[in-house]
């Protein structure tokens, strides 16, 4: 039995870190942003849902003075649904964001929406980016339907990689696919799948964008679990090969779950979509029962330290 340490994740105390009352115009509520580091500082892109129930991604830049720290968020929606790209106007939805070397800019994975009506299939959009505040649309690959995206930061034998997740037949798995261009797709593989029983037996999904070490790539997931007829979403761990991308490790054990009140207490929702990794520290920024966000810490070597025990697949 190897079930991870009990600190293995600490919450940072003063969590929520953003809140629908940190914008600076109305909104509903905010969930599941993305994370990186430009020009220095710690920057988000948060969904971000109005007050007619649609998303689109705001741009929240990580700000230290006088030894506080507080977040500067953009004065207007950063980044919306673009019709005259086949994205209608339910929005942007949960970003990945990664720096991809052999394009010398940031590409944001978000889920867009094709059709504009009651029960649109999600799809996927790839959007280009070197500042944060000019973008590029690069495709709408694999969909409809498919979510929780990123790109691999760095191109696996000659062609761009996807982790994605495509819905066929009411089932999920997190999978991969492969590209030469960014717009044309295909062999498709299956990563891995929820698994029965388990705390992740009804939906799966990518996390934060894959994280290279020297062990492989490490993935953190969100699963989900059936209680009193509601879904309670919570954390897990994968390790992919560096080359081949064939899971190697998962975690048996889920490694960050709701608890507090902001998370919506045991029965609550945790969902990472962004993580930054500075010097030995992790981050993970993460949806908080779809209404705020809140970080967590971890120290890398002891994160490697467990998944790499854990059973091979």
């Amino acid at each position: 039995m190897n079930a991870p340490p009990r600190d293995l994740f600490t919450r940072f105390e003063g969590n929520p870190i953003l809140s629908a009352a940190n914008w600076p115009y109305p909104i509903d509520r905010v969930c599941n942003p993305a994370a990186t580091e430009f020009n220095e500082e710690t920057v988000l892109l948060v969904r971000t849902v109005d007050r007619r129930e649609f998303s689109h991604l705001s741009l929240a830049r990580q700000v230290i003075s006088g030894g506080l720290i507080r977040w500067q968020i953009d004065e207007n929606p950063t980044l919306e649904a673009d019709p005259e790209h086949g994205e209608f106007n339910k929005g942007l939805e949960d970003p990945r964001v990664v720096w991809v070397e052999e394009l010398r800019e940031y590409v944001i994975a978000c889920v867009s929406f094709r059709m504009e009506r009651i029960g649109t299939p999600y799809g996927i959009s790839l959007i280009g980016t070197r500042d944060f505040k000019n973008f590029r649309r690069i495709s709408k690959p694999l969909d409809p339907e498919n979510k929780n995206a990123s790109l691999l930061p760095k191109m696996i034998g000659g062609k761009f990689a996807l982790i994605h997740r495509p819905i066929r037949n009411h089932n999920a798995h997190v999978a991969i696919s492969f590209s030469e261009d960014l717009v044309n797709w295909g062999g498709e593989e299956i990563l891995f799948s929820a698994r029965p029983w388990y705390w992740d037996s009804v939906m799966i999904g990518l996390g934060c964008p894959p994280i290279e070490t020297k062990e492989g790539w490490l993935v953190v997931y969100h699963g989900s679990w059936g209680k009193a007829n509601k879904l309670v979403y919570r954390v897990g761990l994968a390790l992919l090969d560096l080359e081949s991308l064939k899971l190697i490790r998962r975690s048996e054990y889920w490694v960050l779950g709701p608890e507090t009140q902001y998370e919506g207490g045991e029965d609550g929702i945790v969902f990472p979509c962004g993580a930054i990794v500075d010097g030995n520290d992790l981050r993970i920024y993460y949806g908080t029962n779809d209404s705020k966000i809140g970080l967590a810490t971890a120290h890398m070597d002891e994160v490697m330290d467990y998944i790499t025990k854990c059973p091979s697949e």
